[in-house]
């Protein structure tokens, strides 16, 4: 329950060369930036949640830390959005959510991203719960050593073997839709 297949298989040249006219006609100036980012991804100004959402996927893709995605870290984000593997998705998630960076979620950190997550998804979360009960539901489900906080190991476990929980935590990013327009096919 919540396997999913890898999409590993490797991009083709022509693949990447359709992906980089792509890019520098978005981004002429051979970067792309947080603004461009969230154009892209169709964030609304208005956001606060959504936005800080999307500039935390941003600065995670954001190797150099230059703030601004070069081609390769656009392949790198789109491969791994759209083609990574599940373990490799769970851990960048997990690496994403760990706001201070300590390798273990705490509640706090699980309750922002409930509330971001609550933002961004309300059309396919189960919106009878609270944050906090969600909260709590999740640490009674992941929490194996009940420790009070969520480990890499805990994370990608409890992901992979609860349905629930993989739905919960997938980032779902609007990236597939802007290749398939701009690309007319997945790379």
């Amino acid at each position: 329950m919540g396997h999913e297949e890898s999409h590993g298989e490797e991009m083709d040249l022509a693949q990447i060369q359709e992906l980089c006219i792509i890019f520098m006609k978005e981004c002429p100036s051979g970067a792309l930036h947080l603004h461009e980012f969230k154009r892209i991804f169709g964030v609304p100004s208005t956001s606060a949640e959504e936005s800080l959402f999307i500039e935390t996927i941003f600065h995670s893709f954001d190797t150099n830390q230059d703030n601004a995605l070069d081609f390769l870290e656009y392949v790198a984000a789109l491969h791994l959005i759209l083609r990574g593997d599940l373990e490799d998705r769970l851990k960048w998630s997990f690496k994403m959510y760990d706001k201070d960076g300590n390798g273990k979620l705490d509640r706090q950190e699980v309750k922002r991203l409930i509330r971001i997550l609550y933002k961004i998804k309300s059309q396919t979360i189960d919106m009878d719960l609270t944050p906090s009960e969600v909260c709590d539901r999740i640490f009674e489900l992941v929490d194996q050593n009940n420790d009070g906080q969520i480990s890499l190991a805990e994370f990608m476990e409890g992901a992979q073997k609860d349905e629930w929980v993989m739905n919960l935590f997938k980032v779902n990013v609007n990236a597939a839709s802007w290749v398939i327009q701009n690309c007319g096919k997945l790379p």
